[in-house]
């Protein structure tokens, strides 16, 4: 897959802007807060229909303006696909995808594919369940829109089941829960399987990122250890009733990650925990890739800096092959890339650098 072409408008400090990368290395280069993030954010608004930012579209809107609007044109295998959102101040988002407006979000997924790598992701290490959570929601909703849907469908069934406990009518409990867990048995199965093909990707990545000094390991933490969601929501009806929520299932999930064995959550150094995060980040883009036959956009937001010279090498390295785009305050950060496009930016302008 490659971008062809990102255009916005009223979008964060843009007026307007319009970006073309190249098949291969673009590197957007300036000084910080300048409005290099917002265009890998944008992109990935198209990727996934949310900013890795914030969950207030207000935010994405220009100081003044009453709307802004993303698009993207990329090229795949099966031809051009053309995503477009519009965001008001007041109202809701409307979608495009190839100029027809759709009705459900999950429509907007596997038209164009990304990986993000950003200061953001040590939060998939240092943070909770939740965040590692919605990393897998992300990346298996981008390779099967039908794990979006079953998202959807389990969250309406939790918030039903909840209110039903906290208002006491308990008659209807056993449908509900029937449905919880169909929806929550599907979502924990392709954890499961993704999980296992991440963790086999990781491994090698990190291996050679960390030049072979420390070996990386991902694994799935069910809430449910058996996969049956059904009968572990039945065991803990009667605890569920007196909290007033439901305490199994699919929502309490977590992923381990581990460095010689050791939870880098807890026993990982910031090097460590950066470099895991990379690794883990540059295994998706591999199973992106295993899936669909195709390699998805890999957004770098200022990285290079974090890594020290060996590390960075065997990242550039990596690189062959697939569309980047990179952002970085000093173009030194990215020697050793061959970038096809270099451009400045500056208070929300792109030049040639």
């Amino acid at each position: 897959m490659r971008i062809l072409s990102l255009t916005l408008a009223n979008y964060r400090n843009y007026a307007r802007a319009e970006l073309r990368p190249c098949a291969g290395v673009t590197v957007l280069a300036g000084d910080n807060a300048q409005g290099k993030t917002n265009l890998l954010e944008a992109v990935y608004l198209c990727c996934t229909g949310r900013s890795h930012r914030t969950r207030q579209d207000r935010e994405l809107i220009r100081w003044g303006e009453e709307f802004c609007r993303v698009a993207v044109e990329a090229e795949r295998r099966d031809g051009t696909h053309a995503v477009e959102i519009a965001i008001p101040a007041a109202g809701r988002r409307r979608i495009r995808v190839n100029g027809s407006e759709i009705g459900r979000s999950g429509e907007l997924m596997g038209h164009v594919t990304g990986v993000l790598f950003s200061p953001e992701d040590l939060r998939l290490i240092k943070d909770g369940p939740a965040e590692r959570r919605r990393f897998l929601d992300i990346a298996l909703s981008q390779i099967r829109p039908s794990y979006y849907y079953a998202l959807q469908r389990y969250a309406r069934a939790l918030r039903q089941r909840n209110e039903i406990l906290r208002a006491g009518r308990l008659e209807t409990l056993e449908a509900w829960d029937e449905q919880l867990a169909r929806a929550g048995s599907e979502i924990m199965a392709a954890r499961a399987a993704y999980i296992e093909r991440l963790n086999a990707a990781a491994a090698r990545t990190h291996e050679d990122i960390a030049c072979a000094r420390e070996t990386l390991s991902i694994a799935y933490a069910p809430n449910v250890e058996n996969g049956d969601l059904l009968e572990a929501l039945r065991r803990s009806r009667d605890a569920d009733v007196r909290r007033m929520t439901t305490g199994a299932g699919a929502h309490r999930d977590d992923v381990r990650l581990c460095v010689d064995g050791r939870e880098l959550r807890l026993f990982g150094s910031q090097g460590q925990q950066r470099t895991a995060a990379l690794s883990v980040r540059l295994a998706e883009l591999d199973v992106v890739k295993e899936e669909s036959g195709e390699a998805p956009v890999l957004l770098l937001d200022d990285v290079m800096s974090e890594l020290d010279p060996e590390r960075r090498r065997r990242l550039l390295a990596r690189l062959d092959g697939v569309q980047t785009i990179v952002t970085c305050t000093d173009i030194a950060d990215i020697a050793g890339a061959r970038a096809g496009l270099v451009l400045r930016v500056e208070n929300a302008a792109l030049t040639q650098a």
